[in-house]
């Protein structure tokens, strides 16, 4: 679980990054969760654009693919979402929790 100061540090190293993933019509399937788990492993932290013509929540697409890959949701800010699962070589280092 993130907390909240680790959460506004992965916005602030994701602000600059461009969408790599972007869930269409076909919603959340199994070739997209798989996508999305292999630029996880390579990325740590990706952004996931919702296109209009998604019939899913955007909350419930977060949801969806964060159970599917083992990752966990860092913003959600209109249609775009930030994921984040850590590697097993972290190249990211979060902010402590405080105890």
């Amino acid at each position: 679980m993130l907390t909240g100061k680790q959460k506004r540090f992965l916005r602030a190293l994701g602000h600059n990054l461009k969408p790599v993933i972007l869930v269409g019509k076909g919603d959340v399937s199994e070739a997209l969760t798989k996508e999305t788990s292999e630029a996880l492993e390579s990325h740590e932290l990706i952004k996931v654009k919702v296109l209009e013509s998604c019939l899913m929540d955007r909350h419930s697409v977060a949801e969806e693919l964060c159970t599917a890959c083992g990752a966990e949701t860092a913003q959600v800010l209109g249609r775009t979402l930030l994921l984040y699962k850590a590697a097993k070589e972290p190249k990211l280092e979060l902010p402590k929790a405080a105890k």
